[in-house]
């Protein structure tokens, strides 16, 4: 058995559904439902006895420590996380909380129960922390990609927060022996994403004809990761990854901002046609500038390709036209998770960033 957190967000979902296809050992989801988390995505596993769901929070000391002793997994797998940038601009101790408070916890916990295990399990146990490559800062246009030791200066205070639990690990394991893997991804897409992203967003708002927001010129870089490549790569980590090490794990697709509008725009040109005959690109909207907005993220995955063997499926072309045919395909998915709440968020951010 393995314990997942945040298993009802957007790559834990993805991770859980994929990781159900390819094997019967049980998973124990521990999940805040905040905003993101949506137990609608798990509807398939309503039946399924191998997914044991619990509504809770990683700063529940209590209830982990309880899961912990009752289910005795021989892993956690950390995805819980608040992660969108411009919430973190607004509400920067939300993030404190879950990403530094929550982790902490999850650690001391995790500690207390992997000293109790008998040498066998305890040898066996494996604690992987899914982090982003946010912490690394931002690259200029000609330096090389991030690698593994590339010296962190986060800019938000989401990456900040990333960072400092990403600190919490690597600690743990020198201090007390904490059998630990961290992962950096790159910018993730695919099935489920909640629409305050990019991807979705542009995708929601393209059908429902809204304009497209496009923040400062679009010229910001970032590497694009299909999530279930990653989930693949975490997969790894967790059957062979070196203890204490930590992987990078990126798409090898560095796209401009608006390049990454204008191709889903040109993609839902051809699938889903405007009745007028006018093309999507005529939605796309600039934007004032997001605060300390990152220019441009590349994620160097070399050490995991080499040492675990692990390679992206997808490319950019590949993946993108699966997220949208996935989006066209499950349109009252989109409709019921765009609660109250997060329109008016959206709205919100909207008026701030208005040109």
């Amino acid at each position: 058995m393995i314990l997942i957190t945040g298993g009802a967000g957007f790559i834990g979902t993805n991770f859980l559904l994929d990781w159900l296809l390819q094997s019967d050992e049980r998973v124990i989801n521990l999940d805040a439902l905040t905003y993101a988390g949506n137990l609608e995505n798990l509807n398939s596993l309503k039946d399924d006895s191998r997914h044991i769901f619990v509504q809770g929070n990683i700063c529940d000391s209590t209830l982990v420590a309880s899961l912990l002793v009752k289910y005795k997994p021989r892993a956690i797998i950390n995805f819980a996380a608040e992660s969108h940038v411009d919430r973190s601009i607004q509400h920067p101790e939300e993030f404190i909380q879950t990403n530094i408070v929550g982790t902490f916890r999850l650690l001391e916990i995790t500690r207390t129960y992997w000293n109790e295990l008998e040498h066998k399990a305890k040898q066996k146990f494996r604690f992987i922390h899914v982090s982003t490559d946010e912490v690394y800062g931002s690259l200029e246009s000609e330096e090389e990609a991030f690698d593994e030791n590339h010296r962190y200066e986060p800019n938000s205070p989401y990456s900040a927060s990333k960072a400092a639990s990403d600190h919490l690990i690597r600690a743990y394991h020198h201090t007390y022996g904490l059998p630990v893997l961290t992962t950096n991804c790159s910018n993730n897409y695919g099935p489920y994403q909640f629409p305050e992203k990019l991807i979705p967003l542009i995708i929601i708002n393209a059908l429902a004809d809204k304009p497209l927001p496009v923040y400062g010129d679009g010229q910001q870089i970032r590497d694009w990761l299909y999530v279930k490549d990653h989930c693949a790569a975490i997969r790894k980590v967790l059957e062979a990854g070196a203890v204490g090490e930590t992987y990078n794990i990126g798409g090898n697709n560095e796209k401009l901002n608006i390049d990454i509008v204008r191709s889903i725009c040109t993609l839902l040109d051809t699938l889903s046609p405007h009745i007028n005959g006018k093309s999507y690109q005529q939605q796309i909207t600039f934007v004032a500038d997001r605060p300390g907005h990152d220019r441009r993220y590349a994620i160097n995955s070399r050490k995991i390709e080499n040492e675990l063997g692990w390679k992206p499926k997808e490319t950019f072309e590949t993946g993108i036209y699966k997220t949208l045919q996935w989006y066209l395909d499950n349109q009252s998915w989109t409709h019921n998770i765009q609660s109250g709440t997060y329109r008016d968020w959206i709205d919100k951010n909207n008026k701030e960033h208005a040109l």
